[in-house]
């Protein structure tokens, strides 16, 4: 996660989030998608969804963006905004709802 707050003004936050395959890249969006939204939070249409290779949310002060190896490899997002500062997700507190274990499919 980088803070691009100084150096984009479009938003504060953005989330780089690495997806395996096309199903996960997907699985990964419904997942996000489904907890954000149960807290009452909203994102535009979201960009990508149907292909499954770059999945991007915005949720304006935080965009997400979920992309298959290829799609990080070739857009190269972390050395694009490498020189904004990087936020340990692991140290987040997050708001109740999203720190719950992930659904499994049945």
């Amino acid at each position: 996660m980088y803070d691009v707050a100084e150096q984009i003004k479009v938003a504060d936050y953005f989330v780089l989030i690495s997806g395996l395959s096309r199903p996960h890249v997907k699985a990964l969006y419904d997942e996000i998608h489904v907890r954000l939204k149960a807290l009452g939070e909203r994102h535009s249409k979201a960009e990508g969804a149907d292909l499954g290779w770059w999945i991007l949310l915005d949720y304006v002060d935080v965009v997400i963006h979920i992309l298959q190896p290829e799609a990080s490899e070739y857009y190269a997002l972390d050395a694009l905004y490498g020189e904004c500062p990087q936020i340990d997700v692991s140290k987040v507190t997050l708001p109740a709802g999203l720190d719950a274990p992930l659904r499994m499919a049945e």
